[in-house]
């Protein structure tokens, strides 16, 4: 089967400033991908090229077998690309189903009844279906992290991009979001997660890879890659002459 996505020797500058260089790496159907890296490493930055609001300067990004490096964000996300962001900013007077609805209406182009059932689903498998008629404005921050989940799963993705989603969160809060991640995960849906709590992280993906100045330092098996020295110098600030 092929991959769901590719990147190959994906690149990408703003000036002197690297984000992306000659990034490559695939993510196979229904895996889960972690990416760690240092403030600055270029994480959001390769998001924002493989959903197409930034254009790469060179390299390829292929999505279920089509090149889109090229594609509009829109397109992409017709696609089945969608993303959640790292601060959450939902459409505050809006109720928590109205919110999903815009998803499921101007992402997924789903007709009214059936993006009705679709949202409703959505928000019982996020944890919000008590919260659907309350204005978004007044959930707490994990509901409106809960609310950045359901409005990307609205527009029936195939890929789920999660930017540090669990910033900002308490232990239990954390414990609570990883559990309906990991129910995500069960329905199919591949998944890219950057994360700085690499804990919540590792309760869910099944590889991992370490990004700095935009480059692929390291890849492989969570727990591996987590204690291989290079990580826990460039990302953990840990001597590797220790």
């Amino acid at each position: 089967m092929a991959p769901v996505l590719e990147l190959k020797d994906v690149s990408k500058s703003y000036g002197a400033i690297t984000v992306a260089d000659q990034l490559s790496y695939q993510l196979d159907q229904g895996e889960a991908l972690g990416v760690i890296g240092p403030n600055g490493a270029g994480k959001t930055s390769m998001f924002n090229l493989i959903t197409g609001t930034v254009r790469a300067d060179s390299g390829q990004i292929v999505f279920g077998g089509e090149d889109i490096t090229r594609h509009s964000a829109a397109r992409r996300c017709r696609l089945g690309v969608a993303r959640s962001f790292q601060i959450p900013q939902p459409f505050s007077g809006m109720t928590v189903f109205e919110n999903v609805l815009v998803a499921a209406t101007h992402g997924a182009k789903l007709p009214a009844q059936k993006a009705n059932q679709h949202c409703l689903e959505i928000l019982q498998l996020t944890g919000l279906i008590d919260r659907a008629n309350d204005v978004s404005g007044s959930l707490t921050l994990l509901g409106r992290k809960r609310l950045e989940l359901a409005r990307a799963l609205c527009a029936q993705p195939k890929l789920l991009l999660l930017d540090e989603i669990a910033g900002g969160l308490t232990e239990n809060e954390c414990h609570s979001l990883v559990e309906t991640i990991n129910t995500i995960r069960a329905t199919g849906i591949s998944i890219i997660w950057i994360e700085h709590i690499v804990h919540a992280l590792l309760s869910v993906v099944d590889r991992l890879i370490v990004i700095d100045f935009g480059r692929k330092i390291a890849e492989g098996a969570p727990k591996e890659t987590m204690a291989s020295r290079e990580v826990q110098e460039i990302y953990m600030g840990v001597d590797a002459d220790a």
